[in-house]
Order: structure tokens, then C-alpha cells, then sequence
């Protein structure tokens, strides 16, 4: 299901979005090129979360001395 969202920009964010958009950028619409930048950024904080994660492992003391092609041999 998909809904709308109305967006406010200054006159310099709307052009560099119509710059990325159209015939002469790389996404057909200016919704596509949100969109795309939402998803990324999506993945960006799944990856921050991740490492986060990772980091208080380390943290409490829960690290392995294999390196990652190690456990990758075990599977």
C-alpha cells in the first residue's frame, strides 16, 4: 500500500532534486529519487546499527580470535 507525503523545499533543495530528476538525471521523478535516498538511508542505520552491536560485543567481552574466513570454513 502506498500513501502520499507532501514535501516543503526551499527553491535551492527543489531545483538540485529536479537536477536528479527528469530527462537529463538519473530517475525518471523527483518521488523516485526520495525514494531511493529513504532507502539508502535505511540501510545506512541497519549498518550503524549492526556495527553498534558489534562494538558492545567487544565491549562485554564477547569477540572471537578466529577473523572471519575462519568462521566462514566452519559453515
Amino acid at each position: 500500500m502506498s500513501s502520499s507525503l507532501n514535501l516543503s523545499l526551499t527553491n535551492e533543495l527543489r531545483e538540485f532534486v529536479d537536477m536528479r530528476s527528469g530527462d537529463d538525471g538519473l530517475y525518471a521523478t523527483p518521488s523516485e529519487y526520495l525514494r531511493d535516498l529513504i532507502r539508502r538511508d535505511m540501510e545506512s542505520q541497519s549498518t550503524a546499527i549492526h556495527v553498534m552491536a558489534g562494538l558492545a560485543d567487544i565491549k562485554a567481552g564477547r569477540f572471537s580470535d578466529k577473523s572471519i574466513l575462519d568462521i566462514a570454513e566452519e559453515d
